[in-house]
């Protein structure tokens, strides 16, 4: 989700997250059972009327559709001469509605958001569960994704800029290596907060 927020002022945007997500999952449950086209079809018409109230950028909505039509290049031709177009067509509609869904709470709605929303709906969990700490590790994995990726691309183009070219074994070593130091330096910096357990 880093980096996929598109910041607006909107009734999506504003809507509190839960209900987006409560809404969100509703939504594909009921597209993904109802074995009628004109549904899908209402829903896909219904997700892009939400693009359009939301005012997301068009290209970053695209961005993020746009792989799962790769997926149903494949999958659509396969799907129709096995069970039939019409399944096929079913399939694909659902599909792309639900990862449209996906796509716009994921640009309307912020990391943060997302977190608290996830501590909430542990807090009455509190008995089994230590909701906040449960949080901050989800926080931590999720910021955790970039800095792991940076450290892939430091160390490609560090072997780029050495002209060599080496064996999976080489990249995979220095990005285990300086992720046990990214990790290391990150404990200690929780220990100095007080987490130190």
């Amino acid at each position: 989700m880093i980096g996929l927020y598109s910041p607006g002022t909107s009734l999506i945007h504003r809507a509190p997250t839960l209900l987006k997500l409560f809404l969100l999952s509703l939504c594909v449950v009921l597209i993904g059972i109802s074995p009628n086209p004109w549904v899908v079809g209402g829903a896909a018409a219904g997700v892009v009327l939400l693009f359009l109230l939301a005012q997301v950028p068009v290209r970053a909505a695209a961005a993020q559709i746009a792989p799962i039509l790769l997926i149903l290049l494949v999958a659509v031709p396969i799907q129709g001469l096995l069970s039939g177009w019409m399944v096929a067509a079913l399939m694909a509609g659902r599909l792309l509605v639900a990862v449209a869904l996906a796509a716009l709470f994921t640009m309307t709605t912020t990391v943060t958001a997302v977190l608290e929303a996830f501590q909430a709906l542990l807090r009455p969990f509190r008995r089994f569960i230590d909701a906040d700490r449960v949080g901050l590790l989800v926080a931590l994995t999720i910021r955790c994704i970039p800095l792991v990726s940076d450290i892939v691309r430091e160390v490609l183009e560090a072997r780029t800029a050495r002209g060599t070219r080496g064996s999976l074994l080489s990249i995979a070593v220095p990005v285990v290596v300086r992720s046990l130091y990214a990790a290391d330096a990150l404990g200690e910096a929780l220990i100095a907060r007080g987490l130190d357990d």
